[in-house]
């Protein structure tokens, strides 16, 4: 994977403030217009690592996923479900996660990556949720209101979903 393309904007208002974020597959640097092109080059790199590191933070490996999920078991749900294994698929592209109760697997779309933390709470707190309950009945939604960021939650994906035009699951699931 290469360098992301990057567009650089200057600004005469800004005047010593450099920032940076992800628009799809591109990268904006936002400088003053007063920085030299040697500057301009500099702040890019600087930015462009600052970038990746904070996407990193928020892309956990499957080591990871597994060592949050028994956490957050143990935080919300009373270390009752424990999985197998948690891991990224790039195969789901109309779940968000999904759970195998007889081996004790839960996948996590790699679409949530990027998503703020909390949001991935969410699905795996709502994938464990079926290692203790199968269906999507009350007892096991009383499982999954146990994360207080819950609705929260659901309400992005949501959100994100309608941005996305795609066809979010029903009734806010995250499977």
């Amino acid at each position: 994977m290469g360098r992301p393309e990057v567009e650089v904007r200057r600004s005469k208002r800004r005047r010593r403030t450099v920032s940076a974020y992800r628009d799809g597959d591109r990268i904006v640097v936002m400088i003053p217009a007063s920085l030299s092109r040697a500057e301009e080059a500099e702040w890019v790199q600087t930015m462009l690592t600052r970038l990746e590191r904070s996407e990193q933070r928020s892309r956990p490996s499957d080591a990871d996923l597994r060592q949050r999920a028994r956490a957050l078991s143990d935080k919300y749900l009373g270390g009752l479900a424990t999985p197998e294994s948690v891991r990224w698929v790039d195969n789901q592209k109309s779940r968000w996660g999904s759970c195998t109760p007889g081996d004790r697997t839960i996948r996590l779309s790699a679409r949530l990556r990027g998503m703020p933390a909390w949001v991935i709470d969410y699905v795996i707190v709502h994938e464990l949720a079926h290692l203790l309950e199968p269906g999507h009945d009350d007892r096991f939604w009383a499982w999954v209101d146990r994360y207080p960021q819950a609705e929260r939650a659901k309400g992005y994906l949501l959100g994100w979903s309608a941005a996305a035009h795609l066809e979010p699951p029903p009734s806010g699931d995250a499977d």
